[in-house]
């Protein structure tokens, strides 16, 4: 009799272990979904398609990409913290949504660490400073000049208070100790078209979206907010190069879950993502992107963000940004 029981108790419990195996191996078993918290056509929303197509094939279940735009990236960072931390719903973020914003908004409806695990870092895009084709300047140590002989006179542009572009600029006048008549604009299109028409003198823009109109003319590129040169734009030198050791600005693209996703499905996750940032058709949309591939694991991914939200605090506090 004793022995039947144990017999039975054994069973029980292989049982009980083989589901469990089981179950973690059907992982996904389900579609999943990326949210991206911007319009699509961008920068993020382009990647992010291509991340999920990858990871769709690899994982062998559909992935859907969802745009949730608004308040700055502010409502589907919110959807995404809210949602279940089952492994199913990602997050395509940036430094707006996990390192400027927090730093940025009096209220705030989500925490960068309390609400969310970092699963890996894909890429990071730096600026190049371009000027309105008038503007007498060739590098950047002339716009500089003019800046100091006439403060706050010269204009320049961003995507809006608080995004990427304004940050730098102002990292850009502490770092030189100039002073730019900031105008805010509602994305990277306005900025352009104000470049082009002259209506500012200069911006901080993503390069692919400004090499062209360089190459035919409409404007200039006086220097590159990298630590090196950049593929898309090989003769610009960097700000280190021209005397600005060390400058750089720009964007970073990765990806979330909510916090509480299973360990196990974050490093499939992960493990499936680095493969993916190393392929030649990430590598392909990054180039033409200009956007350097950069893969940080779950681990690394968390210590940048605490860097970045630091970094940018410090910065936002200091110079009083702040959106109600």
């Amino acid at each position: 009799m004793a022995w039947n029981v144990l017999f039975r108790t054994l069973a029980a419990l292989v049982a009980l272990i083989s589901t469990g195996l089981s179950s973690q191996a059907q992982y996904p078993d389900r579609p999943l979904k990326i949210i991206v918290a911007w319009p699509p056509g961008g920068v993020v929303d382009t990647t992010a398609r291509l991340v999920g197509e990858q990871l769709a094939m690899r994982l062998g279940q559909p992935v859907v990409v969802e745009n949730r735009v608004g308040a700055n990236g502010n409502i589907g960072t919110t959807s995404v913290a809210r949602s279940p931390a089952d492994g199913y719903t990602l997050q395509a973020v940036t430094a707006e949504t996990h390192a400027i914003n927090p730093n940025l908004y009096k209220t705030i409806t989500y925490d960068v660490f309390r609400d969310f695990d970092p699963v890996a870092l894909l890429a990071r895009s730096n600026f190049v400073l371009a000027t309105r084709g008038g503007l007498a300047v060739e590098r950047v140590q002339d716009l500089i000049a003019q800046a100091k002989a006439s403060p706050g006179k010269l204009t320049m542009a961003t995507y809006g208070i608080g995004s990427t572009s304004h940050v730098t600029m102002v990292s850009f006048e502490d770092a030189t100790k100039t002073s730019f008549l900031h105008v805010p604009y509602r994305g990277v299109g306005p900025v352009v078209n104000a470049l082009l028409t002259g209506e500012v003198d200069a911006a901080f823009a993503t390069p692919h979206i400004v090499f062209e109109l360089r190459n035919a003319g409409k404007l200039k590129i006086l220097g590159a907010a990298s630590l090196q040169r950049m593929d898309i734009v090989p003769d610009v030198p960097t700000f280190t190069e021209q005397g600005i050791d060390g400058f750089v600005g720009g964007n970073w693209y990765g990806v979330v879950a909510p916090r509480g996703i299973p360990e196990a499905e974050k490093m499939r996750l992960a493990k499936e993502l680095q493969q993916i940032a190393a392929s030649p058709v990430f590598l392909a949309l990054a180039k033409s992107l200009g956007v350097d591939a950069e893969y940080l694991d779950t681990v690394g991914f968390a210590a940048f963000l605490r860097k970045e939200n630091q970094r940018w605090g410090t910065l936002i506090k200091a110079r009083n940004i702040e959106v109600p």
